[in-house]
């Protein structure tokens, strides 16, 4: 980036050689002698560092500042004085300067400051950036669908946003209830604090109670020190609990207990931690049958579901799955550099018609399958796995078997017989594939 700074100064002479100065060294220089001209400059262009003389003859250069931070913040200051009084020093700093120095040690300072503020700069541009990319990645924006069932989901999911509500996120296995819990915790006003994401499945009940509540020093054999709990990790912020049917109903109590009046105690302590959390949770299971027949906390239940919201399962939307397809071959693609995929109409048609159990995960899957095994860019309807076709007149009479053998030889080619990887691509479990190896005669 081109490198502008800002002098502010009344005085011909300083704002001559200062500018001279600075654009010896590669900035380039801009010019003002009033702040009001100042603050003109900086609304209409670019500007990263402003140099301002503290005693200016429309506005004190400490109280520019303030101004020039609230109209663009990644801007620094260095403020400038004749005559340096630490109340002042103290006041620049506070109001955001990035440094405030006496006319006289300038000549040796100015320019080791300079690109001191002009790296803070970049890093803050840098940081925002990110930010903006992290915040549109997990915005609705980025939700691919227009039909009915999906964009009904993302306008009710809008508007529970902008709330501290519960939500319960409902809906079959792979039909993106993670990704709507970031673009609400994403479009909330907690989307500068944390997101924390946790599988109640993945762990057994007392492993899972150590993940979400902590422990003290000595609580149990292994815990040498104080251990934070995902509550804490996302203090301020949004905590997910996926699979949250899984969760031992013991614990369940101690999740209401936070639900209710945001705090816990950890493993091993006997003092309450206190937390501000929004609790954003999902299941694929019946929970209000469960709580009925009593396998589920009927209280934990009816406060998890003060807004619960149904997500469709991609066989309600097979409009939005051509769409949906086509995003996952650009990303697959540009992941192995390839040139634009094109899927023929036989691809589609099979796509579309598919039973898609796995919802959008099992999409995503078959995806990134056909681009590993696409020899060109044009995805064809041979890629696909043999459950796609219809064996008994698509294939010209190929049994079952036939097109499974040769789909697995074309994984095993790809991976170089890379048996593991082959499992992995295929989405089977390795003694799986090996049986299938033996039955086929591939080994």
């Amino acid at each position: 980036m081109e490198k502008t700074v800002l002098i502010i100064d009344d005085e011909p002479k300083i704002l001559g050689l200062l500018s001279r100065i600075i654009e010896l060294e590669g900035f380039k220089v801009l010019q003002a002698d009033t702040g009001k001209t100042g603050l003109k400059i900086v609304k209409s262009r670019e500007v990263h560092v402003v140099i301002s003389d503290v005693k200016l003859p429309d506005i004190n250069g400490v109280e520019l500042v303030l101004a020039i931070k609230k109209l663009k913040p990644f801007i620094e200051v260095i403020n400038l004085t004749a005559f340096g009084t630490i109340s002042d020093g103290v006041q620049a700093m506070r109001n955001g300067a990035f440094d405030y120095i006496v006319k006289g040690d300038d000549n040796d300072k100015i320019i080791p400051l300079l690109h001191k503020a002009i790296d803070k700069v970049k890093l803050q541009i840098r940081v925002y950036e990110l930010e903006r990319q992290v915040g549109k990645k997990h915005s609705f924006d980025e939700i691919i669908g227009s039909s009915p069932s999906i964009t009904n989901a993302i306008d009710m999911a809008k508007k529970v946003a902008n709330s501290d509500a519960t939500v319960l996120l409902l809906g079959e296995t792979g039909t993106g209830k993670e990704v709507f819990a970031q673009a609400i915790h994403h479009e909330s006003p907690r989307k500068l604090k944390p997101f924390v994401a946790l599988n109640c499945s993945g762990f057994n009940p007392e492993l899972l109670e150590s993940e979400l509540f902590g422990y003290k020093e000595g609580a149990f054999t292994g815990a040498a020190r104080d251990k934070k709990g995902l509550l804490e990790e996302a203090n301020e912020g949004t905590l997910f609990l996926d699979e949250i049917g899984e969760m031992n109903i013991d614990l369940q109590a101690k999740l209401l207990r936070v639900l209710e009046n945001q705090s816990f105690i950890k493993i091993g302590d006997t003092k309450t931690s206190k937390v501000d959390v929004r609790i954003i949770a999902a299941t694929n299971r019946g929970l209000k049958e469960e709580a009925e027949k009593g396998t589920f906390r009927s209280d934990l239940y009816y406060r998890l579901s003060v807004f619960s919201l149904e997500l469709p399962s991609l066989g309600q939307r097979r409009a939005d799955i051509v769409p949906i397809a086509k995003h996952f071959l650009n990303l697959f693609a540009a992941k192995v550099n390839r040139a634009e995929m094109v899927m023929d109409k036989e691809f589609i048609t099979l796509l579309t018609n598919h039973a898609w159990k796995g919802n959008i995960r099992e999409l995503k899957n078959i995806i990134e399958r056909v681009v590993i095994l696409a020899d060109g860019n044009l995805i064809t309807a041979d890629l696909l796995p043999f459950e796609f076709h219809d064996l008994d007149g698509a294939n010209g009479g190929l049994s079952m078997a036939a097109v499974e053998r040769q789909h697995i030889k074309k994984i095993l080619m790809h991976t170089g017989g890379n048996k593991t990887e082959a499992s992995r691509v295929l989405g089977i479990g390795l003694t799986t594939l090996y049986r299938k190896l033996e039955e086929y005669g591939l080994n």
